[in-house]
């Protein structure tokens, strides 16, 4: 309702969730209050800046399938197919990094006593090979920023407490009750695991084998709207990897 002062001044006070639309219809500036999250990179709110076009291109498709979790369904392939060319590069390095194991073991037992030296001989084996051995983690670093504006999106939007998926979860912004997704999420991991080319170092490899067990204890708890972005984004990644390592890689070579 609205307030007018002795001295002419307006006030108006808005009583109402702090629902997207209704902000909008009131004042733009109220859309602020909604607290995306932020993360700063130069003067940019990296995470404010992805997260509200994740939130309107969710809200745009709910208003199609009339289903959150289905609209982050779609949204985690959308995003799949945005980032697809790099995880393209992710997998082209990977495989080369495979391709290069046995010249690795030579120079690894050359330069056994002299680790400078290993890593000189490393670097120039790189450079004349052309290939990144950090490219295959490029992928899960852009997902980061994605993965914390969902989780911003999950807990501050009004919209998506108490949205429904399917059977027994019956709220998205909370944890799965039963822990279907969470659970069914680390076998996908151990899935893209048995995928990726075995490392030769068995400190890396056991510490790999851990990591879909942790990550399945650190998801318990999330809502279950981020899991299942997490989980559909495996799905995608195990298809997307192995048409990419089996058919697009090996014709490329042929």
């Amino acid at each position: 309702f609205q307030i007018i002062s002795k001295n002419g001044m307006d006030f108006r006070i808005v009583g109402e969730p702090k629902r997207y639309s209704l902000l909008k219809e009131q004042d733009s500036g109220l859309i602020d209050t909604i607290d995306f999250g932020w993360f700063m990179f130069g003067r940019i709110l990296l995470i404010s800046f992805l997260a509200k076009p994740i939130f309107l291109l969710m809200s745009y498709l709910f208003g199609i399938v009339h289903n959150y979790g289905l609209a982050i369904i779609l949204v985690t392939i959308l995003i799949k197919i945005i980032f697809s060319p790099l995880a393209y590069m992710s997998y082209k390095s990977i495989h080369e990094m495979q391709t290069l194991q046995p010249e690795i073991k030579k120079l690894q037992a050359k330069f056994k006593d002299d680790k400078a030296a290993l890593n000189q001989a490393l670097m120039e084996l790189y450079k004349e090979r052309r290939v990144n051995p950090l490219g295959g983690c490029l992928p899960m670093l852009v997902q980061i920023p994605v993965f914390v504006a969902l989780y911003n999106i999950l807990n501050n939007t009004v919209e998506l407490r108490q949205a429904p998926f399917i059977f027994w979860i019956h709220d998205l912004s909370l944890k799965d009750p039963f822990y279907v997704l969470p659970i069914i999420m680390g076998i996908t991991m151990i899935l893209q695991y048995k995928l990726n080319p075995t490392s030769p170092d068995p400190v890396q490899q056991k510490v790999m084998m851990f990591v879909p067990v942790v990550m399945t204890f650190f998801f318990l708890n999330f809502p279950a709207g981020l899991v299942l972005y997490w989980l559909v984004n495996n799905v995608l990644t195990i298809g997307q990897q192995y048409l990419t390592v089996n058919y697009l890689l090996k014709s490329r070579k042929a």
